[in-house]
């Protein structure tokens, strides 16, 4: 699906540059992937690389595509991103928020089919009481829920998304996964998510990148090839107990960090 090949990326600064990725060389595979890795690891700048928001060294490629070379225009068409980002304020109901993210499909004027759509996804995550409210008297977790649903009415067919389940309850992260999963199996989308929940990622993804603290890449496939006691302790510097459930789902039990305080 997505491959990175030889990525190179510093961010610049006043006292010089900060490497994050040196040679940096990935595959992800179809279907729902997720990248785990500890802080500072550059899990979200991978995202941004992949979407062209970054001006680096190397090439990303989806199938036999480059998206390094892509324009502008078929980049978007191809894929859709959802960064980590608040917004407190707008006089947008939740309807006319995620009727924008139709914004590349829409004609003159707003379509049947591109409500059908937006109601649709509403529906899949059991906020379409919440479409004629205005988007500044939501919660947090509401909020997040709209961006994603801006996000999935686009069609594409890659989503990349940044920590989607920030701020949202336990019940809402689950059915986001759910929804997720469906996506996947149902339409064909390929998905690549970032998250911090080690637990969340091996209940649902069918393959995950794991990187370290320097950017490097450590590892990657089935959750229950790479989510072991030796990954935690090398990647994230934590002692834990790894089981599995009656489906062979691994869980992860933290025990203590291996620095002593």
């Amino acid at each position: 699906m997505i491959t990175v090949n030889n990525l190179h990326f510093s961010y610049k600064k006043s006292k010089g540059a900060h490497k994050v990725f040196d040679g940096l060389n990935i595959a992800f595979a179809r279907g729902f992937n997720v990248i785990l890795g500890p802080n500072g690891a550059g899990k979200s700048t991978l995202l941004k690389a992949i979407f062209g928001l970054l001006h680096y060294d190397g090439n990303i490629v989806y199938g036999q595509e480059s998206i390094t070379a892509m324009d502008t225009e078929d980049r978007i068409k191809l894929m859709s991103y959802l960064p980590q980002m608040d917004v407190e304020i707008s006089t947008l109901t939740v309807l006319e928020m995620v009727i924008l993210g139709r914004l590349p499909e829409l004609g003159h004027k707003i379509s049947d089919e591109d409500l059908d759509i937006v109601m649709d996804t509403l529906e899949s995550l059991n906020i379409a009481a919440l479409a004629a409210r205005n988007f500044s008297e939501l919660s947090g977790g509401q909020k997040k829920l709209v961006f994603i649903a801006q996000t999935l009415v686009r069609k594409p067919k890659l989503i990349l998304l940044d920590e989607p389940v920030n701020s949202l309850d336990l019940q809402k992260q689950l059915e986001l996964c759910q929804l997720l999963q469906k996506i996947v199996d149902k339409q064909g989308v390929d998905i690549i998510v970032v998250l911090h929940d080690i637990n969340l990622a091996a209940r649902y993804a069918g393959h995950i990148v794991v990187m370290d603290e320097k950017g490097s890449f450590y590892s990657a496939g089935r959750p229950d090839e790479v989510i072991t006691p030796r990954m935690l302790k090398e990647v994230y510097g934590v002692i834990a107990n790894v089981t599995c459930d009656e489906k062979g789902t691994p869980m992860v039990s933290p025990v203590c960090s291996v620095r002593r305080v």
